[in-house]
């Protein structure tokens, strides 16, 4: 997986968490559990910025996550707060594949990069829905 130096234009959503000392394991580092929390945190706040995928998530549309890799490079430690970048990977009919990278907000050092794959999925049907159209799609691209 991509390990991309910080560059704010890198991504076209950028999320802000503070580390809290409950998140934090006998070693003093954020354990890596919280991970999944924090990026999952960060692609809600990215896809209610989207107007498209906003409208349908009040009809009750929303993304399942079929899966999720996450690479550990650096630890995060408290006191901190954490940026964590989200942009799209790629699409296909009712899927998509996202790319987020977490640094430390004062050194703008590199954490943790993950690809998470989602599927757009109508809760009311309990099935697989086609994605909604996009506008400028490839504002919302990372591209490395």
């Amino acid at each position: 997986m991509k390990k991309p130096p910080y560059q704010q234009g890198l991504f076209p959503h950028w999320s802000s968490i503070p580390i809290r000392f409950r998140d934090l394991d006998p070693l003093n580092h954020v354990n890596n559990a919280l991970f999944s929390t924090y990026y999952e945190e960060a692609r809600i706040k990215f896809i209610q910025q989207v107007p498209a995928f906003a409208q349908q998530l009040e009809k009750g549309f929303s993304f399942v996550l079929a899966n999720i890799t996450i690479d550990f490079i650096h630890p995060a430690e408290y006191p901190g707060t954490l940026l964590i970048g989200s942009g799209i990977a790629s699409t296909g009919n009712s899927s998509i594949s996202s790319f987020q990278a977490i640094y430390t907000e004062k050194e703008k050092t590199l954490v943790s990069v993950a690809e998470a794959h989602g599927v757009w999925f109508d809760l009311q049907k309990q099935k697989p829905s086609r994605l909604p159209q996009i506008k400028d799609i490839d504002r919302l691209t990372v591209s490395l």
